[in-house]
């Protein structure tokens, strides 16, 4: 790198009050520059704590100082300072296409459609939700613990489709692969007893259930079988649930998932990058940032985004957007 040119000498010399009184500016602008610049860092770090509640940002860890970041604040990042190609992202999905065992009940993209009728019976006149998830990660099972009463519900009732997507992203912050264990297992239960893995994802999102991201603490596969067992799998399904049929699946699957432009943040500090959760209501980005900014109620808000009112949930009306309608804006 070039350096600077010396400055020529000057045979002119300050005046000692003169010196004393520039370096006292320069001492007070410094301070001022300081207080401003740390200011900043407080309100910017603010504003990611604030989102950190609800997303778990997805990705690869390229700088030491993130890697710091992640030790503490259980959450990784993906490289949004690259962009994506369109090859890089073929070869992705064609890397997940390749694997051998992956459930022929998932769709290409990794997803399960989940209606009342079963597996991949889709509701022709109703909405479809897409949700992708990571079991440990917090914002994820806030969100089912707040909309999964009334998506359960609409299911049922044949007034929504769902479509889940078990992703890991978060292995770096267990000690025993957790988010990728548990998605292969809600993977296999969705394969071979789709009637209970909605059940089964709320128990492993329960408050009293899920790990802590920051803390995290094993979870040994009898655990997790226990509460397959609990979620109403039959016996023989939950015992194999564990043994990581789909775990090469999954970590392909998780790979590619974050690549899709269409799934990335629109709005936040996180634009432009993938975060769990995300959601999408036939094939519209739901914004989840701008909602939880709003501070509105999130079950309010979902039913005002499919055209349902609260008295009709689990009745045999369907929502207004039916299975094309974009997501309705909240008032």
């Amino acid at each position: 790198m070039a350096q600077n040119p010396k400055r020529k000498s000057t045979n002119t010399k300050p005046t000692s009050g003169s010196s004393s009184a520039r370096a006292s500016r320069n001492t007070n602008a410094s301070n001022r520059h300081r207080a401003a610049a740390e200011q900043a860092e407080r309100e910017q770090l603010a504003l990611i704590a604030k989102e950190r509640k609800q997303q778990t940002i997805i990705g690869i860890i390229v700088v030491a100082v993130v890697v710091a970041l992640v030790a503490i604040a259980g959450f990784s990042v993906w490289r949004a300072n690259r962009p994506v190609s369109e090859a890089t992202v073929q070869q992705s999905y064609d890397a997940a296409q390749a694997v051998k065992t992956k459930p022929t009940g998932a769709n290409s993209k990794g997803g399960f459609l989940i209606s009342k009728d079963g597996l991949n019976k889709k509701i022709a006149k109703a909405p479809t939700v897409e949700i992708y998830m990571d079991f440990l990660c917090p914002g994820c099972g806030s969100l089912n613990r707040s909309l999964d009463p009334t998506l359960t519900a609409m299911e049922q009732a044949g007034q929504v489709n769902l479509e889940i997507y078990p992703s890991a992203f978060l292995d770096s912050l267990s000690t025993d692969e957790y988010s990728t264990r548990t998605a292969s297992q809600v993977a296999y239960i969705a394969q071979n007893d789709p009637d209970h893995v909605l059940a089964f994802i709320a128990n492993l999102f329960a408050e009293d259930f899920q790990p802590s991201e920051s803390a995290y603490k094993a979870v040994s596969d009898a655990t997790l079988q226990q509460l397959a067992v609990k979620s109403g799998v039959p016996s023989d399904v939950a015992k194999k649930s564990t043994a990581g049929t789909y775990k090469s699946w999954i970590t392909k699957i998780s790979a590619y998932t974050p690549l899709r432009k269409e799934l990335w943040n629109v709005s936040g500090s996180n634009k432009g990058q993938m975060t769990t959760p995300t959601v999408r209501i036939n094939q519209n980005y739901w914004d989840l940032v701008s909602i939880e900014s709003a501070n509105s109620d999130l079950v309010s808000d979902f039913l005002t985004a499919v055209g349902l009112q609260e008295s009709q949930i689990g009745s045999s009306t369907l929502p207004s957007i039916g299975s094309n309608g974009k997501p309705l804006a909240v008032n």
